[in-house]
């Protein structure tokens, strides 16, 4: 029922790296919170029911473990039900993680032969004899993806992250959605391979249109925590290039090229927990101290919450991928894995890669882009509110849990060859050759293509503080004075309401993504004595709704609502009618059955079609009046 492989203790061991600092922020965070039993017992459920789902080894103990994960998260986001919002995303979080579920179920009923109690290296057999092998991979995009959080399942994460707790959101985002991730990695390894080259061309696809798409609505974010939110999509996309590059490389039978790209996942598994688990701390103290997630009633806040914000330019920094820190090794690394395929002569691949190196770089540039206007206007510039300007540092237990969580992402860019030997040592337990020593040495990682390149973190550090110091003696012995002024904006003189906004500062990219935003722009001002080129007061506005929550989920929204009406007409008017289209779905559902769970045959496709539009003409049409 249990296993405790090398992949599931390295799981074991991130699932204890993201919790331990988030419970000493958990505690401080209590006086936040009105009602604390009840979010103690759902956040200790929510913990254990997550290493539950990691050591499962039977489809049975994994649905279980899984069911109690969803819902005692959704019961977390229900901390503070008062707000209709926070009920909206509740709803919202609860339909998207079943919805997934369902998915969950039927792959596992349709690979275990409906026994659930069998292990999962029994699985492997029954899948290989599966007559549609792509299904069950479907099922498990759906499944797994849909609770990571992937383009187009991702809506839920804006609705979701922001209504809920900021211990939770940081464990939400930080470790639940890796753990969706390492139920993914898992079906594929043991029960699904080998599989078509296909199948890792649509995983990588997926993962830049996620990158692109997250970091693009992140950017048009004014709530910290909604912003925070996408960048999660982003990142998950960022993690399934690697996933994707594995895929591609194990269907053409190069193992080794195969296992740097997991080990490149994986790493970036390990570094997102960090720097965002990191990211939502800090901008829960933000909220905590200022009682906002408007971006805009910040400023200044450097000032008096230094730890809070030097806690967030650690984060930003290596969630922006810039060197040294961790998040820039790892995605150096799926840059390597991405670049190293560019012999390799495939149609699909020609196609596919571009774009995938194009998302990737895009994604990098402007990530830096949304955390200079996350930083900047957060914590720089002059108090932008009452609530701002009187903000003081958070507690102790809450700086612990930050100064703890800021540890673990400097362990992992310092220490980085050491993590990336467990995550060889876990791959290799999935029969994937070791490469740890052909890519480390020294402290250094090494690419395994001809044209790749070397990157070593201490080295990197070591230039930077050198170079640093350097600057700073120089100063010294310049003897450079310093003058201390007030803000300097031109000549003008510098107020709350003229410096630079986050409305104005995304201002250039909104419009140059109009085609994707398509926002709704509003303009309020106050006149004065009617006269129209007078006002005293002015509010712009600018609100964009996701594209995909806008067209996809709507429009199947009123399909449904259609359709539920068609049915009632027909339950209540038309009984005879009713029955015969249930009679016909009956028998639709056993045909469906047999040609999942059986071969397939074109004469008897043939036969039950012929079959079943009898029924419908005579039973549900009937004689035309």
């Amino acid at each position: 029922m249990f296993t405790f492989d090398p992949f599931a203790l390295l799981f074991l061991f991130f699932l204890l790296l993201g919790v331990l600092p988030n419970l000493f922020y958990a505690y401080g965070y209590l006086d936040h919170i009105q009602r604390k039993w009840h979010f103690w017992i759902h956040y200790v459920a929510f913990v254990l029911s997550m290493g539950g789902v990691v050591v499962s080894y039977t489809p049975l103990s994994f649905l279980f473990f899984w069911e109690i994960m969803s819902l005692s998260s959704w019961q977390l986001i229900l901390t503070d039900p008062k707000e209709e919002s926070t009920q909206k995303a509740a709803r919202f979080y609860f339909f998207m993680t079943h919805f997934g579920f369902v998915f969950l179920l039927l792959f596992f009923l349709l690979v275990s032969n409906g026994s659930l109690t069998l292990s999962f290296d029994k699985l492997h057999a029954i899948a290989q004899n599966f007559a549609y092998p792509s299904l069950l991979f479907f099922l498990l995009i759906l499944g797994f993806l849909s609770k990571a959080g992937v383009v187009p399942l991702h809506v839920w994460l804006p609705y979701a992250h922001p209504a809920a707790p900021s211990a939770v959101s940081a464990l939400m985002s930080g470790v639940m959605l890796k753990i969706a991730l390492y139920g993914f990695m898992r079906m594929l390894l043991e029960v699904l391979y080998p599989w078509p080259l296909e199948w890792g061309i649509l995983i990588l696809v997926l993962g830049a249109l996620s990158s692109l798409i997250g970091v693009l609505y992140a950017l048009a974010e004014h709530d910290i925590k909604a912003l925070l939110a996408n960048h999660s999509i982003e990142n998950i996309g960022i993690i399934l290039l690697g996933i994707g590059m594995g895929m591609i490389f194990l269907a053409l039978k190069l193992p080794m090229l195969a296992t740097f790209a997991f080990l490149a996942a994986l790493y970036h598994i390990f570094n997102h927990m960090s720097f965002k688990s990191l990211l939502f701390l800090s901008a829960g103290s933000v909220l905590h101290q200022t009682h906002t997630k408007n971006i805009e009633r910040y400023g200044g806040l450097i000032k008096s919450m230094p730890l809070t914000a030097w806690s967030f330019l650690l984060a930003a920094l290596s969630i922006s991928a810039l060197p040294p820190t961790n998040g820039f090794l790892s995605e150096w690394m799926i840059f390597q894995s991405l670049l190293g395929s560019s012999s390799i002569a495939n149609m699909a691949l020609k196609i596919s890669l571009p774009f995938a190196v194009f998302a990737l770089a895009l994604t990098g540039g402007l990530a830096i882009a949304c955390f200079v206007k996350a930083f900047g206007i957060t914590f720089l510039g002059l108090h932008r509110s009452a609530n701002a300007k009187h903000a003081t540092e958070v507690n102790a237990f809450m700086r612990t849990g930050m100064l703890l969580m800021g540890a673990v992402v400097v362990g992992l860019m310092l220490f980085a060859p050491w993590f990336l030997r467990r995550f060889d040592a876990a791959l290799a337990s999935f029969g994937l050759p070791s490469i740890s020593q052909k890519i480390l040495f020294s402290w250094s990682i090494h690419s395994l293509t001809h044209n790749g390149g070397v990157v070593s973190p201490l080295f990197l550090l070591a230039m930077l503080i050198f170079f640093s110091a350097g600057l700073v003696l120089l100063a010294k012995r310049l003897r450079i004075r310093k003058r201390i002024f007030h803000t300097w904006a031109c000549g003008y003189r510098t107020t709350p309401r003229t410096q630079y906004s986050a409305t104005g500062f995304a201002g250039p990219i909104r419009r140059f993504f109009e085609w994707l935003y398509r926002p709704d722009v509003h303009f309020h001002k106050k006149t004065l004595a009617g006269h129209t080129t007078k006002f005293s007061t002015a509010l712009y506005d600018v609100h964009i709704r996701p594209l995909f929550e806008r067209s996809l989920y709507d429009g199947t929204k009123k399909l449904l609502n259609r359709l539920s009406y068609f049915i009632y007409r027909f339950a209540h008017f038309e009984q005879n009618r009713y029955a015969a289209i249930i009679f016909n779905l009956t028998l639709s559902v056993l045909f469906g059955y047999r040609i999942v769970a059986h071969q397939f045959s074109w004469a008897t496709f043939a036969l039950e079609a012929i079959i079943l539009a009898f029924t419908i003409k005579i039973l549900v049409i009937g004689e035309k009046r």
